[in-house]
Parts: structure tokens; sequence; C-alpha cells
């Protein structure tokens, strides 16, 4: 169909009289004919300006009410004791905002972690402009990469201070590298950020606010890292949680206490045995997840006053928060975060048609576009599309390195098994069933427009609907016996040869969309038997290496301005398409499994060679990697380039300073990129 030019009203009447009319058919294909550049639904990528120069900061500074009256109680310092000496300072996006008010979101369960990570980002060393095209300064106000690429130092904001009013200085760095990551017991396996081409960095305290990273090799991709959602850059809250022990820094006054190394093994067992746990590495996780311990020291925005595993997840300001707005009122605006439990999609999105959310945009089904802009007034709401850059939002991810069954490894590491499935897949069916036919069927390398983009013949590279070939493939790599219901079975036992699905209620309905693709592949004669599984079980599953296929997107920062790290196995803790062989990269070859596929071998040497190079070097190794994937079809592409993932956003006509687009992702770490400390209620 061809696109047409229609205006935001004629849009949304057209759509409104078909859902009035019950023909949401119709309302599907208005959507998918309309330019969304001139719908109105799509804006202008823009956010608040950070202000650089000493000589535009605010002289004075104001608080929240609700911290007036604690100095007034004694239990804080004055607020100008608690902002640093160098503060990050915003001139908001429209205007000065207003103090009070608690925003209203949705959250899944326990699992569902991410979701608060991303509003508290501003705890990550750096980050990204509004449009995601360059690094700005965050907790660190500035760094410099030697001319060799082998020293990164990073600079901190003098004067700054945890949440509960501890100094914030390269003590924090030190302790996570010689305390935390260094330590096997905390993290077994070693992280690809840290060691380029298989050679182990170091971080040393120059001053107390002035770290080294240092490297025996090159490594110009490190500030790209330090400022993507890595393991290095992540940040503490995105990267502490869930028994992860990355992100550079931790607030070792409050954890040491905790470590056997400050005091003795058996007196840290004895502590954590009092307090319920096993044994002091139990405790030890729980203590360091902002997520779950009320009493962690962090440095974001807002601070967890109630803990994830309740029904109200509760987050508060931090009243030692380091950012202002240029009149000189300590941020954020809003007082509270309040996640709200919703039993599923379903559930969460009728709430927020019905208003009860104040700025939503994940767990927002695109399929359900039409229904929610049909009741934009009534919720007092605005719809807007953020566009994002992934070339598959739902990714089939093939296990690699699974053993558990060898004939099932047997044919989920042969590339014609995995070419097969791919051209038995009904892009089409899908795009026009959940992405309203606004996606872009295909593989899942990066968008023409991206730098790693291999070029336009790669995106139907065995991604297109061919079922005659794909059954002939099928029968010549020797599945030629079927049951009575015409299903594939196994050439070992004769049984019906069952594929395993995992799929997480996530940024689309990710079960029904794995349900169609099984009834597709009926059709070339395979059993597929969808898992839907909780977050946190799903993840252990992955990382025990026990999943056939898992159910994600390659919407990560690997799209932009980093490498393809989430598409090759690489990190263990991200390594859906391999987690034994990433176990293996990661640790040098001490651990895990070494890959006997040649493409692996070569994807890892690009990959690590990359480290070493400049940006047009690492585009071009990108590219070959995309490539190798595209053809390989470990990760087996579907629909992407859309608003599917992150970018359906819903916002109360009530908040303030509100983009009318956001850079839609993962390096963006949408909606961190625009700043939600920054907004503010205006009634």
């Amino acid at each position: 169909m061809s696109s047409i030019q229609v205006s935001r009203r004629t849009l949304l009447s057209t759509v409104a009289a078909a859902i009035a009319a019950g023909d949401m058919a119709n309302a599907h294909r208005t959507l998918a004919a309309t330019d969304l550049g001139s719908s109105g639904l799509v804006g202008h990528l823009e956010g608040p300006t950070m202000i650089i120069d000493p000589a535009q900061w605010p002289k004075t500074f104001q608080e929240a009410p609700m911290l007036t009256e604690r100095v007034k109680a004694g239990k804080l310092p004055p607020v100008a004791e608690r902002i640093p000496a160098e503060p990050m300072v915003w001139k908001p996006l429209n205007e000065i905002g207003k103090y009070g008010g608690t925003w209203r979101r949705a959250f899944t369960g326990p699992g569902d972690v991410e979701n608060g990570n991303r509003i508290n980002s501003s705890d990550k060393c750096f980050f990204w402009s509004a449009d995601g095209s360059r690094i700005v300064p965050c907790v660190a106000k500035a760094y410099e990469l030697s001319d060799d690429g082998k020293t990164y130092t990073m600079h901190l904001r003098k004067g700054m201070k945890w949440s509960d009013g501890a100094p914030f200085t390269a003590d924090d760095f030190v302790f996570w590298f010689e305390d935390m990551y260094s330590n096997k017991e905390i993290v077994p396996v070693p992280i690809p950020d840290m060691s380029p081409r298989g050679k182990p960095g170091r971080i040393v305290k120059v001053d107390e606010v002035t770290v080294h990273f240092e490297f025996d090799v090159p490594y110009f991709l490190f500030e790209e890292m330090m400022a993507g959602d890595t393991n290095i850059g992540g940040g503490q809250s995105v990267r502490q949680a869930q028994k992860l022990s990355f992100g550079a820094y931790s607030p070792g006054h409050y954890l040491k206490q905790f470590l056997p190394k400050y005091s003795s093994v058996d007196e840290c067992n004895a502590k954590a045995k009092a307090a319920g746990f096993e044994n002091w590495l139990q405790m030890f996780h729980y203590k360091k997840d902002w997520s779950l311990n009320t009493e962690l020291p962090t440095l974001g925005p807002w601070k967890m006053v109630q803990p994830i595993t309740q029904p109200i997840w509760l987050l508060e300001r931090n009243p030692f928060y380091y950012a202002v707005d240029t009149a000189g009122n300590q941020l954020p605006y809003l007082d509270r975060v309040q996640f709200s439990l919703g039993e599923n999609l379903e559930v969460i999105n009728l709430r927020a048609m019905a208003g009860e959310y104040d700025e939503q945009e994940r767990h927002m089904d695109l399929g359900k576009l039409p229904v929610l802009l049909d009741n934009q007034a009534k919720g007092n709401y605005k719809v807007h599309l953020d566009l994002g850059f992934a070339g598959a939002d739902f990714l089939l991810q093939i296990n690699q390195s699974f053993k558990a069954d060898p004939e099932i490894r047997k044919w989920l590491t042969n590339a014609d098994f995995r070419r097969a499935l791919s051209m038995g897949i009904d892009r089409d069916q899908l795009n026009e069933t959940f992405w309203l036919g606004i996606g872009t069927p295909g593989s899942p390398v990066p968008g023409e427009s991206m730098p790693q983009n291999p070029g336009p013949e790669w995106r139907k590279k065995w991604s297109v609907l061919d079922l005659k070939q794909a059954n002939a493939m099928l029968d010549k790599i020797g599945l030629t016996k079927r049951d009575s219901a015409g299903f594939r079975v196994r050439t070992d036992d004769g049984e019906r040869l069952r594929i395993q699905i995992i799929a997480v209620q996530a940024f689309l309905p990710y079960p029904k969309l794995s349900e169609m693709v099984a009834n597709q592949w009926i059709k070339i004669g395979i059993q597929a038997d969808v898992r839907e599984l909780e977050r946190n079980l799903a993840m252990t599953r992955v990382r025990n290496n026990e999943h056939h296929i898992y159910i994600w997107n390659n919407g990560g920062t690997e799209l932009l301005y980093l490498f393809p790290r989430h598409a090759i196995p690489v990190d263990p803790t991200e390594a859906y398409m391999g987690p034994d062989y990433a176990v293996y990269y990661a640790s040098g070859g001490t651990q895990g499994t070494k890959p006997d596929d040649p493409n692996i071998l070569k994807m890892w040497d690009l990959f690590s060679e990359a480290a070493s190079l400049k940006a047009d070097g690492r585009n071009k190794n990108a590219q070959e990697i995309w490539k190798i994937l595209a053809d390989q079809q470990i990760g087996i592409g579907t629909v992407g380039q859309s608003p599917a993932g992150l970018g359906v956003r819903l916002v109360s006509n009530r908040l303030g300073n509100i983009a009318s687009r956001v850079c839609n992702a993962q390096h963006c770490r949408t909606p961190g990129n625009s700043h939600p400390e920054t907004w503010y209620y205006k009634t």
C-alpha cells in the first residue's frame, strides 16, 4: 500500500470512525498507509539543554518543600551543602518547573527492574545527547582519551555526595574494581568491557576526583562503552541489580561491612544467616541491589523506599541529587515515582487508556494504537510515537551453545536448519497483525541510515517467506520423515522433533507473536512449543544454557554508536544466542566452551579487533559481523525499525517539559535520555 499524506485530525477521525464501526482492520490499514512524519504522532528529537559554562550556573539554590521540612527538623543539611560545587545544570525543555506530585507508572513484577533502571539512569558516568548522537557529561563532568588509546581519564564533580550524604569520590571506583570486580566469588567471569583483546585493564585513583582506566592495548571504543548501556558504563542501578556486579563504581563506605575482607568469612556468614540469607555472598548481592535494599546509597534522582517485590514499587526524591535547573532549583521536580503492578500487558494497556498512568512507554502495545488514540481525550493523555532503529523488535535468538539434548543441538547449530526456520516465517502477517503494517520486515541488521548497516541487500537475506525452499532445505539436511500429523521427527528415536521457544511479557506481546510463528512453522513440519515465563525465571534458564530459542529484540546500543555486543555471544549476562560461548569469550578461555563454528570465531576476531580501531574501522568490522549474522541466522529477525519497542509513549496532559519525540534506542536509556528529573506537573 502506498503512503498517503494525512493530517493528524484526519488520521484521528478516520481511525476513530473505523473503531466506532467495529472495523479494526480498516483502522489498522489507515495507520499503515499513513506517513507517520506528517501524522502529528511523530515529533522532532528534543530535550533539556545542559549548561556547561560555570559562569552561567546559579549561585543560590532552592529545594522541594518536603525537603525543607526535613532541614528544619535537623534531619538534613541545608540545600547549598547538599549540592556539589560542580553540579549538573539543566535548562528545562520549555520552562522552569514546579515541585511536587507522584509520577504514576506500571511495572510487571520483580523481573521488570529495568523499568526503574532507565528512570534513574542519570547514575551513569556519561550519557548521550537528546538525539543520541554525542557523549555528554553525567555523574562525571569530563573525560580524555590518550592519543594512543590506552588511558582513559575521568574527572568527577567536586563535592558530589551519595543519597545518604557520604562523599562520592574516586575511592568508589577503586572499591568496585578491587573489592567487587576482582573478587572471583562476586564476579566469577570478567567482562569484555575491561579486557580489550583479552588484556585485563585497571582502575587507578589519581586524586579524589580523578580516575584512570588503564589498558595495555589501544582501546578507542572505551569512550563509547563508558557512555553506553554496557557492563562498564551502565551505572550502578542497571549493572548492580539482579546479582550483577558491574557498573564501574559502588558505595564502598556502605558495602564494606558485608565483605569478608573487612572482617572474616565466619563473621559475614553469621551476619548473613541472622538476616535470613544462606551466606555472605547471597546477602551481598541483595545489599547492593537498589531495587531490593532500601538502605543502599544511590546517585540517581529518586531513591527506592518500597522494594520491587511489593505490588507498589515506590521511589522518592534523592535529597543529595547532584543536578539543578538554571534557576537554582534542586532536581527532580517530582517527589515520587510510583510503579503499580500490572498482572499482564493487557491490563497495563487498559489502565493506560483509562488515564491511570502519567507517562508510560514501556509495555505499550503498538497493536492497540487505534484504541489508544481514540481514548486520548477520555484518558487526558497524548500519544507520541518515537521511532526506533532496531532491525528486529521481535528476534528469535537461537542458542548455539545448547548441550542438554544432542539431537536438538545438532539442529540448532545447523545453519540450513536456521535458514529454513527463517524462510518459514510470514513476516508480512506479523507486521500487519502486531505492527499495524508500519514496521519493516526482514533480517536483524540495523537500519539503512546507520553506519553499521552492511547494505540493503542484507535486509532480505534468508528473511522472506519461501515455504518451498524451506521444506526442501529441511529435507536435504536429513529431516525427511514425518509423523501422522505431518511434523518432522527426530533422527535418533523417531519421536516428533520439538523446538522450545521461551517468551516473556515485555515490549511487545512476545508470547502471542511466538504462537503465530509456531503456527506458521506447521507448514514446514516443525513443532514449536511456546513457554511463557516470568522474566527472572527466563533469565535463569538462559544463563544456565538451558533454552533452545529465546525471544527478545536487537534494539541495543549496538545499533548506533556502539559495537554489536548484544548480537553475538560475548556478554554472559545477555548472550541469548550462546551463553556458554560468551562465558568462554569473557573469561579468556578459562571457563565455558569454545565454539566449533568458524563463523562465531570470526565474529569474535572482528569484535575484539574493533576495540583498538577508531570509528570508521569499527563500522567496517560491524558491517562484516552483520553480514555473518544475516547469513547464518543465529538470530532470526522478523519486523523492526518501528515504535513498537518503547516507542508508543502515553503522556498525561498535566505533565510539562515533555519532548515531542525522544531518542528510542538502548544507548539512550529511553525514557532516561529525556531526563524525567526535569518533568513537572502543571496543575
